[in-house]
């Protein structure tokens, strides 16, 4: 029974193999099945470097086929075994365009088209706006991060393609093609390679740039199950990380007819604006016992609705949702608990006695005991209010808008106080409740106090010139790598999960642990905000002696993966061995803005 089966499949796989089911230019490569209509392989480059080593596909599934294959010159077509006409589905290949028609025929129905991608080698993500029924309306594009983008158009309208992911059992990215129907009997689909970044003269023929111009859509990946943006497609939707892609979304040129990265971002808010919980947040789903915010989770949804709405001058939509938006901001006046300007945790951020821990931490690093003063999400409180008191002004709320101002310059009066530490010379990352300032020489917190003008430029060089002399000190070099977030061990009584695996050390210096994920662990996350300070501050030479390695990095794919080790490489250790999970996490790749930033 099986050779029976297996014998026509050897056929015409082998007629296939005559027929040369498959193209190659500088921009793409792609492979046809011979079975069915389906892509086995697939690689995209952008640039037009012949970068096509990759196949982005995961492999087919075995199929009973009903098909036959065909090539006539570029197009190789798929008909219903016996059946004659028009194919159900044919590809037309040209060295920067895919062609994928459908045709209806009532005795013989198409199947849809089902391409399945490897997050594993790369996280693919379809990207533009949902229809109701969840699917994703045309045009759109398909990206693949350190690779390259097509935009999909089609020759029907509405037309929408279906989109899906998953990770843990199953890992995949999963776009769909609709076949034709009896309403629709012939369908087209056009995949174009094309890029999608600021275009700047400068720039265009420096191959240092490269990682750039072919990755700077990479921050923006939807997660088609909640509709949002997420640190990938199959991950967690972050409200504390929107305001990340709000800062490149208001930047990015259109990205197909009709939609814009804005549009996306729009998209994104809608739905934490209509209630919908996001991780950081109180009774978010894979935490249901959370009582409170993330400090930072606020700012960061205040900041993103203030790009779009004062970037698009969208003010009906603003007037629509500016009751959300406003709760947002009072709740960080909410957690001024001690009514002196700074928002304060709700846990206390005490180092932590024995071996107990559960309070959750403040803020992004969260394996780290950020509690109480945190001043990581105080710096972003503090340009959320201003930005605050200008959607109020645009609302025509002058009540409003005076109080916003008045909170952001009552939070700037007492920042640097609060958080300076003297015996270091830089800003410590939190003042717990106890008094205590817990300080690791934490070069995103200095970062991005400088970056929002919460440090003045001669305390900014001072900060900058202990944190470099401290860098060199601990001999980190390697900034191909990105940068940590602390520059020496984060004390055992100061770090949350004591599994190595993330960092937890043992001993009570935090040694044994340094260098693995947020104990010390290199990143791109928040890199830019270290370049970008070095810039305002005047320190051009040595915020491009970590932009151009980075981008480097970037061109080289060094942030996605896996390594041998089964981590990613969105972290890694100073000898560059990974030590992340995520795959690929958006958020590092904010650091592509600071290549429009340089010398402005």
């Amino acid at each position: 029974m099986r050779v029976r089966f297996l014998f026509p499949m050897l056929l015409a796989a082998l007629a296939a193999w005559a027929q040369q089911l498959d193209h190659r230019s500088a921009f793409l490569r792609v492979a046809l099945a011979p079975d069915q209509p389906s892509i086995r392989e697939l690689s995209v480059d952008s640039l037009g470097k012949h970068k096509l080593e990759m196949n982005l596909m995961l492999p087919a599934d075995a199929a009973m086929s009903r098909y036959e294959v065909s090539r006539k010159g570029m197009a190789i077509e798929y008909r219903v075994a016996g059946s004659e006409g028009d194919p159900a589905w044919s590809f037309e290949l040209s060295d920067r365009s895919i062609v994928i028609r459908s045709a209806f025929s009532d005795k013989h129905r198409p199947d849809p088209l089902v391409l399945n991608f490897d997050p594993i080698r790369c996280h693919a993500t379809l990207l533009g706006l949902f229809s109701d029924d969840g699917n994703i309306r045309l045009p759109a594009l398909l990206h693949f991060p350190d690779h390259g983008t097509f935009r999909i158009t089609s020759t029907v309208s509405p037309a929408a393609l279906g989109y899906d992911a998953a990770r843990g059992r199953e890992n995949f990215a999963r776009v769909t093609f609709p076949p034709a129907t009896s309403a629709r009997p012939k369908v087209e689909y056009r995949l174009e390679v094309t890029t999608v970044y600021p275009a700047d003269a400068r720039i265009e023929a420096d191959p240092r740039y490269d990682g750039y111009r072919r990755n700077f859509l990479n921050i923006l990946q939807i997660n088609p199950r909640y509709r949002v943006l997420a640190n990938h497609a199959a991950s967690d939707p972050v409200a504390f990380t929107v305001f990340k892609y709000s800062m490149m979304a208001k930047r990015m040129p259109q990205l197909a007819e009709g939609v814009s990265a804005l549009d996306i971002l729009r998209q994104s808010l809608d739905r934490y604006t209509s209630g919908m919980r996001g991780y950081g947040m109180q009774f978010y789903g894979d935490e249901p016992g959370r009582k409170h915010d993330y400090l930072d989770t606020n700012p960061s949804l205040v900041m993103a609705a203030a790009d779009y709405a004062l970037t698009t001058k969208d003010l009906p939509w603003l007037e629509r949702n500016y009751v959300a938006i406003r709760n947002w901001a009072d709740k960080m006046i909410e957690f001024d608990r001690d009514r002196d300007g700074l928002m304060e945790y709700a846990f206390s951020g005490n180092s932590w006695v024995g071996a107990a821990r559960g309070a959750p931490p403040s803020n992004w690093w969260d394996t780290i005991n950020f509690g109480h003063k945190d001043a990581y999400s105080n710096a972003l409180a503090y340009p959320a209010f201003l930005r605050m008191a200008e959607l109020s002004r645009m609302a025509g709320r002058t009540g409003d808008a005076n109080k916003y101002a008045q909170r952001a310059e009552k939070l700037k009066s007492v920042y640097y106080e609060t958080f300076y530490n003297p015996a270091t010379g830089v800003l410590a990352g939190w003042k717990s409740a106890d008094g205590k300032l817990h300080d690791y020489y934490f070069l995103f917190v200095n970062a991005v106090a400088v970056t929002y003008g919460l440090v003045d430029r001669e305390r900014g060089n001072r900060i900058w010139d202990r944190l470099f002399a401290k860098m060199k000190e601990v001999g980190y070099t390697r900034f191909e790598l990105g940068l940590p977030g602390n520059l020496i061990p984060i004390r055992r009584e100061d770090y949350l999960h004591l599994d190595k695996r993330w960092g937890g050390p043992e001993k009570e210096d935090g040694s044994d642990a340094f260098q693995v994920y947020e104990n010390g662990g290199a990143t791109a996350c928040y890199a830019y905000f270290t370049i970008r300070a070095l810039q305002l501050l005047g320190r051009d030479k040595e915020a491009d002696a970590i932009l151009f390695p980075m981008l480097k990095s970037f061109e080289d794919g060094a942030f996605q993966g896996r390594g041998p080790n089964g981590m990613t490489y969105d972290w890694k250790d100073w000898n560059g061995e990974p030590h992340g999970y995520e795959g690929l996490l958006v958020d590092g790749y904010l650091t592509l803005l600071a290549v429009m930033q340089r010398n402005n």
